[in-house]
């Protein structure tokens, strides 16, 4: 069984965060958000993994190119437009042959990992497994409905008036007669080749589509906030390990990692779950609240921040009120001058979001 990781697309959702690179670079607990969902192939025994690149790739093929299992093989394909998810899958055809495969969206985590997929699309034999999780608005989402077998009946794709609460998670099994149904397919209102009506074909030719209902939780990280309420759940699976040196009159709380090289100081609270990567300066004066990660290289001094995420090289000092819900991006520096007279100083990027109180 072959594996077909998704992470094209233009991530305008995330901008001004995707204007320099790809979106599934971005960092959830300081690791790559592409890394979640191909530790999930990975973690199956997938050991053909074609990933889907589009004009935006920075990022996307040094990371996989140099991940920890060299006995995985990773090809990259080229989609150059952003043409729905079926047409990633016509064009990913040359690679995939006539196996089996499992297809895992870049930008979606599950925390109870993917196996139940393959276990069911192997004790049924189906031609299609995919999963749902019941939301709370399903008009932003493809949704399901099931027969009174439990198998899928219908697909629709973000319905205006959804029929069902059950939508759909961005993992999919795929026996090689999907590619007779993507063949099939007209652009949708969307104009994308959309997978849920490759399936839906499936469906009425009497293929066996078989349905998981996915344990724990899954995240489409498609938002901002979407970014900080992922990296709320990873952090809560974490457990303390500290490489780094900490200032006797400091104060380390709860689960918290903290890097190799990563100096804590003096008169620091750092209250977990928090994450604090590697050659960090931290303090003296600061406080680093729950549900904060702090990427490589980054000094944080005379600062108050929590529920934000901090990525590398990032440097922020004197800040006079807390900073959270926060996304920093690399290489920002953010600090508080006591000049007179006192004035706002910003140089921005486009779409950049600043709230002052």
């Amino acid at each position: 069984m072959k594996g077909l990781l998704l992470a094209g697309g233009s991530g305008t959702r995330l901008r001004p965060l995707t204007y320099t690179g790809n979106k599934h670079t971005l960092p959830i607990a300081n690791k790559p958000m592409i890394l979640y969902a191909f530790e999930n192939l990975v973690n199956l025994g997938v050991k053909d993994i074609g990933v889907i690149i589009g004009p935006l790739k920075e990022g996307v093929v040094e990371i996989l190119s140099h991940t920890k299992y060299p006995d995985v093989n990773v090809t990259f394909i080229e989609q150059p437009d952003p043409l729905g998810l079926a047409h990633a899958v016509m064009t990913a055809e040359p690679f995939l042959k006539d196996e089996p495969f499992v297809m895992h969206l870049g930008d979606n985590l599950l925390s109870s990992g993917i196996s139940d997929f393959v276990r069911v699309f192997e004790e049924t034999k189906a031609d299609a497994v995919v999963g749902v999780t019941e939301v709370k608005d399903p008009r932003q989402y493809g949704v399901v409905v099931l027969d009174e077998r439990g198998r899928v009946k219908k697909l629709i794709e973000k319905p205006k008036e959804p029929p069902s609460n059950l939508a759909l998670v961005g993992v999919y099994v795929f026996s090689p007669e999907i590619h007779k149904y993507t063949k099939k397919l007209k652009p949708s209102w969307r104009g994308e080749y959309e997978i849920t009506d490759a399936i839906q074909l499936m469906v009425n030719d009497g293929k066996r589509v078989e349905v998981v209902k996915i344990k724990g939780w899954w995240k489409d990280t498609g938002k901002p906030y979407d970014l900080l309420e992922a990296n709320q759940l990873i952090l809560d699976t974490i457990q303390t390990d500290i490489h780094g040196k900490v200032h006797d009159s400091s104060l380390v709380q709860g689960r918290v990692i903290i890097g190799d090289g990563t100096e804590v100081k003096e008169n620091v609270t750092v209250r977990g779950p928090v994450i604090i990567g590697n050659n960090c300066v931290i303090g003296p004066n600061t406080y680093i609240g729950p549900y904060t990660s702090i990427g490589d290289n980054c000094v944080i001094e005379g600062v108050e921040i929590e529920n934000s995420i901090v990525m590398s090289n990032v440097k922020i000092r004197n800040v006079a009120i807390r900073i959270s819900d926060s996304i920093i991006g690399n290489y920002v520096e953010i600090t508080r001058e006591s000049s007179i007279p006192k004035t706002h100083k910003f140089i921005l990027g486009d779409r950049t979001s600043v709230k002052l109180v």
